[in-house]
């Protein structure tokens, strides 16, 4: 309840700062593209329960049927201008903040997967799917998507099996470096899972 009750304090403030950026940041995508401002993706959360996951739109209009499909790599045709800026800078991510409020999401946990992925995990990997998806969480510190699937995976369960007040400010105050430097946004060298649309 506390950990919940700090989610729901926490999306609202960042809501309520961030929604100039986000003001700015939907006009930018309508005025670069036609289509919708939010992006909307089936992902698996708690429990295996899939839910609507919100983001700002950084791709053109049905890019999941085109090129690459749901794979993106860094230099993909498929992503705007402006939505190279969102994802460097991780601002695609502030409609998750509704996601959290909704209770489909916390502020620190795994990040949310597509279902062709969840189908593939071993029972040790479902563990992943025991506490609620996250915007940030252990395998984004350390790492992100520049690691390996499996590893991201077992990183989230040392998250789960190890989860308290002060691995989660140490994770904050690691995701707060990140956002500033962008990295770990795309597949690296190691063959890690590539970012998602």
């Amino acid at each position: 309840m506390i950990r919940r009750a700090i989610d729901i304090v926490v999306a609202l403030t960042l809501l309520v700062l961030s929604s100039p950026l986000l003001a700015a940041a939907a006009i930018a995508i309508r005025l670069e593209s036609r289509g919708p401002v939010i992006y909307r993706q089936r992902r698996v959360g708690r429990g295996g329960r899939p839910f609507q996951l919100l983001k700002l739109r950084t791709m053109v209009v049905g890019a999941e049927r085109l090129g690459a499909g749901l794979k993106v790599d860094a230099g993909d045709p498929r992503i705007t201008r402006v939505g190279a800026i969102l994802r460097r800078t991780s601002l695609d991510e502030l409609p998750n903040l509704l996601n959290v409020l909704r209770g489909e999401m916390s502020i620190i946990g795994p990040r949310p997967t597509i279902p062709e992925q969840v189908a593939r995990y071993s029972p040790r990997q479902r563990r992943r799917l025991e506490i609620r998806p996250g915007i940030t969480g252990w395998a984004q510190v350390n790492g992100r998507a520049s690691l390996p699937w499996a590893e991201r995976i077992e990183l989230d369960i040392y998250y789960i099996e190890h989860r308290s007040l002060a691995l989660d400010l140490r994770i904050i105050w690691r995701t707060i470096f990140l956002v500033l430097g962008g990295s770990g946004l795309y597949k690296g060298k190691r063959g890690g899972w590539e970012g998602s649309l």
